[in-house]
């Protein structure tokens, strides 16, 4: 057996686990249907050079753990050459120990490029000019990144403005991974954002509609909804505090968006009005095209309003909300169901108290007429960690059906860190082959739990989308 840290059987605590990861789990491909790659690196086929460009940039879970080290931004986000920022970083992973950050660096390392060296201030030098060498070579471009850890599709996230070139031109390509995109309406739906007409406008052009009433509004986004379908899009995503659900009429949300294109301040009220109106509008057409819905909920975004401004979104000024989701998320699914236009429909939780409202109200939109219909998705963000990972399943197993589950996605921005599905892999067979041994489940019955951990794995996840 190895004596690497990151040995055959990291986090398996016994034979039923290993039997269960090894045999069923494994060698599954990977279907990550939500991620926030760029689809023009892909296309082209990009390579990094070195740890830097394709491991450190843009993530900002390493940059928050290096800032509460005290390190200076300069080796962050500054202007401090590649290497040096490496260095940084390698000073940090010790100190991120029972941070997950520890375990999907060493992963990371292992299993991309054969490193089973701890990563440190001691071990950086050597580390980044062997990766860097192989980063250097076409072997370790992005294609050949993906095709290391047995992709199969990757899911990225586009706005209705997107083009899709990027996506048209690898459609044509040789490129056996399938890429394909999930619509991201947000900047649509957010009528609070200070830049909303502005973007309104260019949503138009996209959309060739002059946008002048809200009816002009719902005609662009089908458009693009069509245009996106037409490109193989089965999938949506939308990012919301909470959802919204407050009654309203047509005339009141006609008058509501004239208000905010003439740039007058809208009450709160009239945001709900707004939000609840074009998310049922959105949603039916979800239905009418097919697609998957998906609706990540609890995030309270760029906490620091000074680094805001110096550094831009999604730069590490995030955290859990503890917003009420219960009684609104009830009244909007239950409001689509009526009217049996309840799309498949997939709700991530971010605040770990919601784990159970969330794992109960799938159930009430359950209606026998797809296995699944309605996901508990995968714990994400601060919760796609071994404790976050576990507390969602075993809410879902209490609660729901965790043998229906469609399982993992990396929701990255980084080529490297698909080794995050081993390793919620790794945490589900460990779980289930604990209650092997205990007897909590039965040991003749492993073929059984097998299959289910193959189904969680992949098989779930490829017959709930419709563009595999």
């Amino acid at each position: 057996m190895s004596k690497n840290f990151i040995s055959d059987n990291f986090l398996l605590e016994n034979k039923y686990a290993e039997e269960l990861y090894h045999n069923y789990s494994k060698q599954q491909p990977i279907i990550d249907y939500h991620n926030h790659l760029p689809p023009q690196e892909i296309l082209e086929d990009k390579v990094y050079n070195n740890l830097t460009k394709v491991w450190i940039n843009g993530d900002h879970y390493k940059w928050r753990a290096m800032r509460t080290l005290g390190i200076n931004e300069r080796f962050i986000t500054g202007d401090a050459s590649d290497k040096e920022k490496f260095i940084q970083w390698a000073k940090t992973v010790p100190y991120t120990m029972r941070n997950p950050l520890y375990h999907w660096t060493h992963l990371e390392l292992a299993r991309y490029f054969d490193v089973n060296s701890l990563l440190n201030e001691k071990s950086a030098k050597k580390i980044y000019d062997s990766t860097a060498e192989k980063l250097s070579s076409t072997e370790y471009s992005c294609r050949n990144l993906l095709r290391k850890v047995n992709a199969e599709l990757v899911c990225t996230t586009e706005d209705p403005i997107d083009s899709l070139e990027h996506h048209q031109a690898l459609a044509k390509s040789d490129f056996e991974v399938k890429v394909s995109t999930a619509f991201r309406p947000d900047n649509a739906i957010l009528i609070v954002n200070e830049n909303y007409n502005d973007y309104i406008n260019s949503l138009g052009k996209a959309a060739d509609i002059n946008i002048e009433t809200y009816r002009d509004l719902k005609d662009a986004l089908r458009s693009r909804i069509d245009y996106f379908h037409k490109n193989g899009c089965r999938l949506c995503d939308h990012g919301l505090n909470q959802i919204s659900f407050v009654a309203f009429t047509e005339s009141d949300v006609e008058s509501i968006f004239k208000k905010k294109r003439n740039y007058e301040t809208l009450s709160n009220l009239e945001i709900l009005k707004f939000e609840t109106s074009i998310l049922l509008f959105l949603s039916e057409t979800y239905h009418e095209f097919g697609w998957v819905q998906q609706f990540h909920l609890g995030a309270l975004r760029n906490n620091n309003k000074r680094m805001h401004t110096i550094l831009g979104p999604d730069t590490g000024w995030d955290s859990i909300g503890d917003y009420s989701q219960a009684e609104k998320l009830s009244a909007f699914l239950n409001k689509l169901d009526s009217k049996d236009k309840l799309t498949k429909t997939i709700i991530y939780n971010l605040n770990p108290a919601d784990n159970e409202v969330m794992a109960t109200m799938i159930g009430n939109f359950n209606d026998g007429s797809i296995k699944g219909k309605v996901q508990f998705g995968s714990g994400w963000w601060f919760l796609d960690q071994k404790d976050g990972m576990t507390k969602q399943l075993n809410a879902l197993s209490n609660m729901g059906l965790i043998s229906c589950f469609i399982g993992m996605l990396t929701d990255s921005r980084s080529f490297l860190s698909f080794p995050r599905h081993e390793y919620f892999r790794r945490v589900l067979c460990n779980l289930l082959g604990d209650e092997v041994k205990r007897g909590e489940l039965p040991k003749e019955e492993i073929e059984w739990i097998g299959k289910m951990v193959a189904d969680i794995s992949y098989n779930n996840a490829k017959n709930y989308f419709n563009f595999i």
